[in-house]
């Protein structure tokens, strides 16, 4: 075996293909640890050091992007961490017509809704603070950074969003906003469910589809993100390393289509791979966050910061032996 390949220095080498399979197979890191017969807290290291990997190989599919082409949409997948109280937004810029996920960045924010009896007292009864206000805005601030990078010379921004309030503020502060072509596509009113919908709702899904159809793909691949489930996320840090997992097997594994006769891969249209790729292909090399180019806000990810103290134990990614 390659000593440069990402297996390098893992006790346990032989589980990480088959970890970042039954990650994107929708099963827990429990169920993972009895099919392979290890223990959950291998799978838990595992899969951090899986989304650490596939964040640093999106960093450098980035570098060979030499513009972005295309409308970018850009909506966040709303899901939980620790408990109901605990919101964490995920923003996901996708490419119009390739489908292409250019990244992931976290939004904490508080819930909104009604509280049940029972949240309720939850909330009376807790010490750890909530979540600072205005952590939509920054993330959208973040993904404008990244888009801005990614821009070519003469290229402007073409941005599709459904109108969150955070949105446009966040774009009219930003440097990028002067470039940009911005087209809003509010959410509107729904029917009961199966109810026909509405003109103004099949206009607004048509413009959002590529990144609706992204976050059905999260909210059905990683068990911590399905409506009804105990294998929820304790950690910002682990929700944005396995949203990374399914990013890389969205873009360079995983056809675009799997009703149509369509096997090529997001990463295939934006020139970056000649053919679909394998999770032994995404993991043969093994990558350094200080050779590659990795944006402020990945590096945050990538050390696990994204957690306070408050949070609890947690282990920290720091340099000692491997990085």
């Amino acid at each position: 075996m390659c000593i440069r390949d990402s297996t390098y220095y893992a006790e346990r080498p032989e589980l990480i293909r088959p970890t970042a399979q039954g990650l994107c197979a929708g099963s827990a890191h429990r169920q993972i640890a009895r099919s392979l017969g290890c223990s959950h807290s291998t799978v838990n290291r595992l899969a951090a050091k899986l989304g650490r990997h596939c964040l640093l190989l999106q960093a450098l599919a980035l570098e060979e992007l030499a513009a972005i082409g295309e409308e970018v949409v850009l909506d966040h997948f709303e899901t939980f961490v620790s408990s109901q109280l605990d919101a964490l937004g995920l923003a996901t810029p996708v490419g119009h017509k390739s489908w292409f996920v250019y990244g992931i960045d976290p939004a904490p924010h508080r819930r909104g809704g009604r509280l049940t009896p029972s949240q309720a007292r939850k909330l009376k009864r807790r010490k750890r603070l909530l979540a600072a206000r205005g952590g939509v805005r920054e993330s959208f601030s973040r993904v404008f950074d990244l888009l801005e990078d990614l821009l070519g010379p003469d290229e402007s921004l073409a941005l599709i969003t459904d109108g969150h309030p955070a949105g446009p503020p966040a774009l009219a502060n930003h440097p990028v906003g002067k470039r940009t072509t911005h087209r809003i596509f509010p959410n509107p009113k729904r029917g009961p469910k199966g109810a026909p919908r509405s003109l103004e709702a099949r206009i607004r899904d048509a413009a959002m589809f590529p990144a609706d159809l992204l976050h059905r793909l999260l909210r059905h691949t990683l068990a911590s993100h399905r409506r009804e489930t105990i294998a929820f996320a304790r950690r910002i840090n682990a929700a944005v390393e396995g949203a990374f997992v399914v990013l890389v097997w969205r873009n360079y594994i995983k056809g675009r289509s799997e009703r149509r006769p369509d096997r090529r891969t997001p990463g295939m249209l934006k020139g970056l791979t000649k053919e679909p790729w394998s999770w032994g292909r995404a993991l043969a090399r093994r990558l350094f966050p200080g050779r590659i180019r990795v944006p402020e806000a990945w590096v945050k990810v990538y050390r696990r910061d994204w957690d306070s103290d408050e949070a609890g134990p947690m282990t920290r990614h720091r340099l000692v032996n491997a990085y």
